[in-house]
């Protein structure tokens, strides 16, 4: 099956939905506690291209199955030249090389914004993305013990960043 990564538009939030609750759920993936609304996804997206941020989608066999994105560090104005990003991908595809696809995809994206640094925050238990991150060229710059709570546990955030 053939993957095409592409802009998402406002008809791929719902699936963009799905996979990000999907994830809140079952996951330390997101700090996010309960799932998120359509109403607030759609928000999001809007505020995402307004901003001239990118939203990226991968899509096999016409169904989005993963999606990516990135926006500001912070707000203030000496850091505009990092963002900080995400990818998500839908259960039962992850390890598939979607990821991998869509963040190189994000990592040109950013590049062509002429970016300097892309930032993750990543759940310290989270191996599997620790790694990925690694073989894209992330390294962890800081270790943030018990800085979130979900599934009744203290969780320790970890940043990796890549600088372009």
């Amino acid at each position: 099956m053939s993957l095409l990564v592409r802009a998402a538009t406002r008809e791929d939030v719902p699936a963009i939905l799905d996979i990000y609750n999907e994830a809140v759920l079952n996951t330390t993936a997101s700090y996010d506690l309960e799932p998120v609304s359509l109403e607030s996804r759609l928000d999001w997206y809007d505020h995402k291209t307004r901003g001239g941020w990118p939203v990226l989608v991968a899509e096999q066999g016409g169904q989005v199955d993963g999606f990516a994105t990135f926006g500001p560090f912070r707000e203030k104005a000496g850091y505009a030249g990092t963002a900080e990003h995400s990818v998500y991908v839908r259960a039962g595809q992850r390890g598939s090389g979607l990821g991998l696809r869509l963040m190189q995809a994000l990592i040109a994206e950013a590049r062509k914004m002429d970016l300097h640094v892309l930032v993750g925050g990543i759940d310290a238990d989270n191996a599997g993305s620790i790694a990925f991150h690694a073989r894209l060229g992330f390294e962890q710059v800081a270790h943030m013990k018990q800085v979130g709570r979900k599934f009744d546990r203290w969780l320790d955030l970890v940043f990796m960043q890549l600088t372009l």
